[in-house]
């Protein structure tokens, strides 16, 4: 609440000015922001506030929004309400997640031929304020699924420089594990290994199904079978169509994915005529790979390549055509 006192101007009207808008807190997804550690130590991401409406009909400066730089791939929710307020999921991608309050109007706003020495002034709004959960899924071209033991980790070392832990026991791999795998002419596939899928993870067995929400982004899924192992827990076929089936009771969508289906552990003697009988039996065309001697990695990489790199578009209809025999992929 302000007047005008000037020189020579006993009764000067109102001159109260406007108080500016708060800041919005908006997140933001910043390349080269790879995790949510920043997150960690900080809990509290304040916007700036208005400034007060002054005298002379001047409005208050308006705070300056805060951004907040998150991991392109980041979900944002509302932690009281358990709502997804966005899916971060490109570069630049923003979203106001806690918006400034509006300023107060001044005495100025009040002024009327009838009240012309308004004394009444309005407060600003406070700004929303909300607690937020963040969650980060890994964006990968290509998820590596399988059973435990399958030889993933194995293979994400031979095709990267990752160093995951491999060792001669299940569930080795307990977290979600990264590799960039260079190839010629300055190519690179961004593979994501998984912690091993057993029988009735949808149901909670083994480490549970929640980490595939991280191979929820990928172009392909490389399924990854061991076709000669003889401490299988189970027959190759069987295991396929298990992982097919966790994969399917998680999510429709993540199954419905171009997957590629690696034999790994052809070095073993009954390794070759394994990937065979494993094509004939899923009705697929199989790669035989090893991922211990490197046999058949090259090969695996540029048909990942091209599988990744394939535009997205309508299959055009077809007509019903008997399939082809399924083979192992020479």
């Amino acid at each position: 609440m302000s007047f005008r006192r000037e020189k020579f101007i006993p009764k000067g009207g109102p001159d109260g000015g406007a108080g500016g808008d708060g800041g919005n807190v908006i997140a933001v997804a910043t390349p080269g922001v790879d995790t949510l550690l920043d997150f960690s130590g900080r809990h509290h991401w304040i916007a700036r506030n208005g400034q007060p409406g002054m005298g002379k009909n001047m409005s208050g400066k308006m705070g300056e929004d805060l951004m907040m730089p998150l991991p392109p791939g980041t979900l944002i929710y509302d932690r009281d309400t358990n709502l997804l307020i966005k899916d971060l999921a490109e570069p630049q991608e923003r979203v106001i997640v806690a918006f400034g309050g509006k300023g107060g109007r001044g005495n100025v706003a009040f002024a009327r031929p009838a009240h012309q020495t308004p004394r009444e002034f309005e407060a600003g709004t406070p700004g929303q304020e909300r607690w937020l959960r963040l969650e980060l899924k890994l964006i990968a071209d290509v998820g590596i699924v399988g059973l435990p033991n399958a030889g993933k980790s194995t293979l994400l070392s031979r095709l990267s420089a990752a160093h995951p832990k491999i060792a001669d026991y299940p569930f080795t791999t307990l977290q979600p594990q990264l590799g960039i795998a260079e190839l010629s002419d300055h190519r690179r596939i961004i593979l994501a290994d998984i912690p091993g899928l057993i029988q009735g993870a949808h149901e909670g067995a083994g480490l549970g199904d929640e980490f595939l929400r991280h191979i929820e982004r990928t172009r392909v899924i490389l399924h990854l079978v061991a076709v000669a192992d003889p401490y299988l827990a189970m027959p190759a076929e069987q295991a396929y169509h298990a992982i097919r089936g966790e994969l399917a009771k998680y999510s429709p969508e993540l199954a419905a994915k171009e997957e590629l289906v690696a034999g790994n552990k052809v070095d073993l003697t009954a390794g070759p005529a394994a990937a065979e009988e494993l094509a004939a039996a899923i009705g697929k065309d199989v790669l035989p790979i090893s991922a211990a001697t490197g046999k058949g990695l090259g090969a695996l990489s540029e048909r990942l390549w091209v599988m990744v790199r394939k535009p997205v578009v309508a299959a055009p209809e077809e007509p019903d055509l008997p399939a082809p025999p399924h083979r192992v992929i020479p």
